[in-house]
């Protein structure tokens, strides 16, 4: 029986790209396809509406819309917090300068100011250095926006003191302040923080159903109701309106319902697995696992590429992200026995 139940996890294909690779559970399919629908573009869906409600509650935050993506999210607060010709601050291996497109230069028509952080993270006395002044010869600084988790950061969090002291300088010099949460919810099962307070300082926030939540599409854009009310026409423009968008929906209030307490699980594998890759000496360096992202640099025998190969041979599949960095990202869908198994694959390498 052992023997047995060990080949067939052998066997089994171990996921570790991303957390966006999770699958709706039974009882989320369920709640989906008992979901009550209508059409969204109308304002007349229920389920849609139940989501961005019970979401901007659960932030303290006036209003919500639902869209298909993060990246259409972060999109439309950063057009919406804009004008042309102005400038966005935020960190260099920020998801919204790096990840999506060059959007903010077509969608916005704004040139970015990249900090170099640590670890995808930026601090207020970087940022004020940043800030243009009133010259006509300079774009408009009219935005900052930050990653928390950070992706490039290893899933790195912000301590929340640094969020408020970056609002304070935003407010002091009149700009706007997003907040890219696409894996916001494992900072704040990690910092063991509340959702409210987050509502208090960001003018915007997008946060991702479709990661360690599971649900397996949408993301959703927080906000006053002033905010929200343009959000919409602009998501209308880039063509992000739904009809009977509602099953989906009901597999976000699903996720929100059942699944945040259950990323603290995630994270005792990404460490788990950290620390198996710690004793091998062809690992040079570990970036500190704080969520569900692990990525590590190796050397000597492997390269990225030649790493991520092998484990592919065992059926593990993992991302390498440059020569030498790979990213591995836990999930629900990522068991305990997974994680074991891609232990024993580790310390035979």
């Amino acid at each position: 029986m052992t023997i047995k139940f060990k080949s067939y996890i052998c066997n089994m294909i171990i996921d570790l790209r991303s957390d966006t690779f999770t699958k709706p559970t039974p009882e989320m399919k369920a709640a989906m396809m008992a979901a009550e629908v209508g059409d969204d573009v109308f304002g007349e869906d229920p389920s849609v509406n139940r989501l961005e409600s019970f979401t901007a509650n659960m932030f303290g935050m006036e209003g919500a819309l639902f869209c298909p993506s993060g990246t259409m999210t972060n999109q439309i607060a950063i057009k919406c917090h804009t004008q042309p010709g102005n400038e966005v601050i935020c960190e260099k291996n920020s998801h919204v300068y790096i990840y999506e497109g060059g959007g903010i230069a077509f969608n916005s028509s704004c040139q970015v100011k990249p900090i170099d952080g640590n670890r995808g993270r930026i601090k207020a006395e970087q940022i004020e250095s940043l800030i243009n002044p009133d010259d006509i010869h300079k774009p408009v600084t009219s935005l900052v926006s930050v990653e928390n988790t950070s992706n490039r950061g290893g899933g790195s969090c912000y301590e929340f003191q640094d969020f408020i002291d970056i609002k304070t300088l935003c407010d002091k010099n009149n700009l706007n302040f997003h907040l890219d949460g696409a894996r916001l919810f494992n900072a704040i099962v990690a910092k063991n923080e509340s959702l409210d307070s987050y509502g208090k300082v960001f003018d915007s926030i997008s946060i991702c159903l479709s990661k360690g939540l599971g649900a397996p599409v949408g993301s959703l854009l927080l906000g006053n109701h002033a905010f929200i009310k343009q959000a919409r026409r602009t998501r209308k423009l880039f063509g992000g309106g739904m009809r009977q968008a509602g099953f989906l929906a009901a597999a976000g209030i699903y996720a929100l319902e059942n699944n945040i307490k259950r990323l603290e699980q995630d994270h005792q594998h990404a460490k788990a697995i950290a620390n198996a890759l710690s004793k091998k000496d062809f690992i040079c360096d570990i970036l500190p696992v704080e969520t569900n992202i692990v990525i590590f640099e190796v050397k000597g025998k492997y390269s990225a590429a030649s790493f991520a190969e092998y484990l592919k041979e065992k059926n593990i599949l993992c991302i390498p992200i440059s020569t030498t960095q790979v990213r591995m990202v836990t999930h629900l869908d990522v068991s305990e026995e997974m994680v074991g198994r891609l232990i024993e694959v580790i310390e035979k390498s």
